[in-house]
């Protein structure tokens, strides 16, 4: 098993794989066009009064499914919401610190990934000393021993290196009045604060989502936006890069705890984050049963004003550009050419310099386009803009990259459309537990290209029997710094195209598929509500 590894390296541990939660959603879809399927047979073939008679009472309960606003469909609706509310109520015992009572600390350190401590009363900061507060009221029970904590805010608590580096807490409780305490609020709010880290392995794609975002939706989706955001190691680029998420999650500014030395009092704080498994959200363990896939949708809505700006500003310069060339036969050919290019599916290539690249690039982007589809080229700068990250892919039907943090990226593509993740040798393990196994349960359909020794640029520095080419899992049970070197950092890849095309053709089959079911479904709906 990988564990210890410097800033920007992908960590390993053993995988919790959840199975992916049916949406309610999805079964009346399938419902509804069910319905519509069975009536749409037998009012083209019955001709028995009968089978009319039972056409017709299919057809008005299908328009009752159907029609929006139908008290029908709204209580189908509510009765799949009530069966998935029905099995959140049904959980468990609730977790440590769920219930805890005014002026009191509390700290769950149960899990293995991350500490979660909860205060509530009369929380105050001290960014002097590092430390929040909660003050005891002075009517309390004076035998109430008081409490120490503490804690380093991060969700990898079981990777001692990288914990090292992040800033600790002090969480303490004490009587109204006690000289270490802070005297008085300079800011007073009236909403809980969530207080986290974004250091350790912050400016790895993969990092930034599994160990902050993530962890940040699950443990403030629950509060509508009324929260406070209080982070350490406060980075104004994370801010840049991540505030139209936040500002999802949070209707209040973020506060820069190590800078801002003014004494915050909540009536509550959360120092942590909850994490669940690897770029994964346990519904059972959510409200209302959310998953990933209410994650990405969050995703969709905090780029959306961003894209449209975009896509505003270069429709200007497209105009701009139109004026001034005043090609008018021209621009009629570009805009033919645009159209007959709107009928192909896009397929997107998230490219890589140095180790895990891939050596035929332009081989690939070739065979791609005679495969049918538009190819789009893509690679991610620390400094590139996350909502033109998440237009391309999300308009993607598409995606192909080599194992590693940019993989990351499948978030921000449709449920229902294609991730081809090119394996390399000794990183099958890895591929299938950050990014194969999440992405089926954003509902994706994964498709990995696991290569050939002879695919790999490490096939002629060895002889063919060595257990580097033969046996990767003995290599790797020596340990993460052999992984590394000899896989991660030493290794590209050269496709044998013969066998991707096969990947490619999949891939087109799969859109096709869907494009047909998708025109299918459109048919059938109009035919019920016009006929």
């Amino acid at each position: 098993m990988m564990h210890h590894h410097r800033k920007g390296e992908a960590a390993a541990e053993d995988p919790l794989p959840l199975p992916a939660e049916e949406s309610g959603g999805v079964k009346m879809k399938e419902l509804r066009g069910r319905l519509a399927d069975y009536t749409c047979q037998h009012r083209k073939h019955g001709h028995d009064a009968l089978l009319r008679m039972l056409a017709s009472f299919a057809l008005v309960s299908c328009l009752l499914l159907l029609l929006p606003g139908s008290p029908v469909s709204a209580t189908m609706d509510e009765l799949l919401q009530l069966g998935r509310r029905a099995r959140h109520d049904d959980e468990g015992p609730a977790p440590p610190c769920a219930d805890v009572a005014n002026g009191t600390l509390c700290c769950d350190r149960t899990a293995l990934r991350t500490d979660v401590c909860v205060m509530r009363g009369d929380v105050r900061t001290q960014a002097a000393s590092h430390s929040l507060f909660v003050l005891l009221p002075p009517n309390s029970n004076s035998s109430r021993p008081a409490t120490d904590e503490r804690i380093r805010p991060y969700t990898r608590k079981w990777e001692s290196s990288i914990m090292s580096t992040i800033d600790e807490l002090r969480l303490r409780s004490a009587p109204e009045g006690d000289a270490a305490a802070p005297g008085s609020c300079d800011v007073r709010h009236d909403v809980p604060a969530v207080v986290f880290s974004t250091g350790g392995y912050t400016g790895n794609v993969y990092h930034e989502f599994n160990d902050g975002i993530i962890p940040l939706y699950i443990t403030t989706r629950h509060y509508n936006k009324k929260v406070v955001f209080v982070m350490l190691e406060y980075h104004d680029w994370w801010m840049t890069k991540y505030g139209h998420i936040v500002e999802q999650l949070s209707d209040h500014p973020p506060i820069d705890f190590t800078n801002d030395r003014r004494t915050h009092c909540f009536p509550e704080a959360v120092v942590g984050l909850r994490i669940h498994d690897e770029l994964a959200i346990d519904a059972v363990r959510m409200p209302a049963n959310q998953t990933i896939q209410d994650f990405r949708q969050m995703l969709d809505h905090a780029h959306r004003g961003r894209i449209q700006t975009i896509v505003k500003e270069e429709e200007e310069k497209e105009a701009a550009a139109a004026r001034r060339q005043q090609r008018h036969r021209s621009s009629k050919r570009s805009r033919r050419t645009k159209t007959d290019e709107g009928d192909k599916p896009r397929l997107t290539i998230i490219s890589r310099n140095g180790s895990r690249a891939i050596e035929n690039e332009a081989e690939l982007v070739r065979a791609a386009a005679g495969a049918g589809f538009r190819v789009a080229v893509l690679q991610p700068r620390q400094d590139t803009e996350l909502a033109k990250m998440y237009r391309a892919l999300n308009a993607s039907d598409v995606m192909v990259g080599v194992h590693g943090a940019a993989m990351t990226h499948f978030l921000f593509m449709r449920p229902g459309s294609v991730f081809i993740q090119v394996v390399p040798l000794g990183t099958d393990w890895a591929a299938e537990t950050y990014y194969g196994e999440p992405a089926r349960r954003l509902g994706l359909r994964y498709m990995p290209y696991k290569i050939l020794p002879s695919e790999s640029s490490i096939y002629g520095q060895y002889a063919n029997d060595d257990p580097v080419l033969t046996d990767p899992d003995t290599v790797n049970a020596k340990g993460w710094q052999v992984t590394k070197q000899v896989y991660l950092d030493g290794q590209k890849v050269r496709l044998d195209m013969a066998r991707f095309r096969r990947r490619l053709r999949e891939a087109y089959g799969h859109w096709a598929q869907q494009r047909q079911r998708h025109r299918a479904g459109l048919v059938v709906e109009h035919r019920i509500l016009y006929h």
